[in-house]
């Protein structure tokens, strides 16, 4: 299977253990005022009410200029025993307000400091300039585990589209594994197309956000390409009970896409943080939706979406 990059280091992907594939311990976005995620010791308690609640692993899925903290996250997973991937790349453009100094950089800077954060870790301090990558409790450089880019509703704009070609190249320099937000899981045929048009394989890419579209079909369509389908919906009653997101994921099953499919929260609001004072929290995913897959769809599919397929997904490429 290869090897995971972890804040703390990296293991064997075998050794990952129950993984929630998307959420953050850190961000603050203009997108949502009034829910920063920006407390080590309250979302040090987040992970470790996800932990106690029987998660191993979990992917910490802010990017570059987003509020993300290695350091701080390190630590985290050193005090917790939760082991964290940390992401490098960029979100969708309208994360990023009006000239920010990230979306000013054309793919080949991008590309450069994207790779860097993988492969020399990642900077204390995200910004425009040089600064010294962060460091673990045991004083190590904290490198990134993943590459992500993100797009639009149907749409990808022309920094959107240099993420891509950037995340493409450092996946050719390095084999990091990618993530993709698919706004409302639109335009995921048109990202896989352009990630292999610059060398990145369909089964080296996680389609986040697919289950916003919790169309079976189409996403038995997207595992046959070999990608990682993310569902990350639960608990957003406002828009579907989970039943509709149950329902899919066991027809995609069905259907032979078992294999693909990843599950996380990406809860990613103060106010939905039982340690800020909010609700469901992170331990709504494994409290309360994976034992109604289990008691539907078998302790093995549990195992095989949880255990198996993020132990193959966030490997590194040789």
């Amino acid at each position: 299977m290869g090897r995971v990059r972890t804040v703390l280091g990296d293991i064997e992907a075998a050794a990952l253990g129950r993984t929630d594939y998307h959420e953050h311990l850190f961000q603050v976005t203009p997108l949502l005022p009034g829910d920063e995620l920006d407390d080590e010791d309250l979302s040090g308690e987040e992970a470790r009410l996800l932990r106690a609640a029987g998660i191993d692993a979990m992917v910490e899925a802010t990017p570059t200029g987003l509020g993300r903290d290695p350091a701080a996250t390190a630590r985290i997973s050193a005090r917790t025993g939760l082991g964290v991937v940390l992401t490098t790349g960029a979100h969708r453009e309208a994360h990023y307000p009006s000239g920010h100094w990230l979306t000013a950089l054309g793919p080949a800077r991008l590309a450069e400091r994207f790779t860097a954060d993988l492969l020399d870790g990642a900077p204390a301090m995200d910004g425009p300039g040089e600064s010294a990558p962060a460091r673990s409790p045991k004083g190590e450089p904290v490198r990134a585990g993943l590459l992500k880019a993100g797009t639009g509703y149907w749409s990808i704009s022309p920094f959107e589209r240099d993420v891509l070609d950037a995340v493409a190249a450092a996946h050719r320099a390095t084999g990091a594994p990618v993530m993709v937000h698919l706004e409302h899981g639109s335009a995921a045929v048109e990202v896989l197309e352009l990630l292999a048009s610059g060398g990145v394989p369909a089964d080296r890419v996680v389609l986040a956000h697919l289950d916003r579209n919790p169309d079976p079909g189409a996403h038995a369509e997207l595992a046959a390409t070999g990608a990682y389908l993310g569902y990350d919906g639960m608990a957003r009653t406002r828009q579907w009970p989970d039943s509709v997101l149950l329902d899919c994921l066991l027809r995609v099953a069905a259907l032979g896409g078992a294999d693909r499919v990843l599950l996380g929260g990406d809860v990613a609001r103060r106010t939905r943080y039982v340690a800020y004072g909010g609700m469901p929290g992170l331990a709504y995913l494994p409290a309360r939706f994976v034992p109604r897959l289990e008691r539907e769809g078998g302790a093995e599919l549990v195992r095989t979406v949880l255990v198996d397929n993020p132990a193959r997904a966030l490997a590194w490429s040789p």
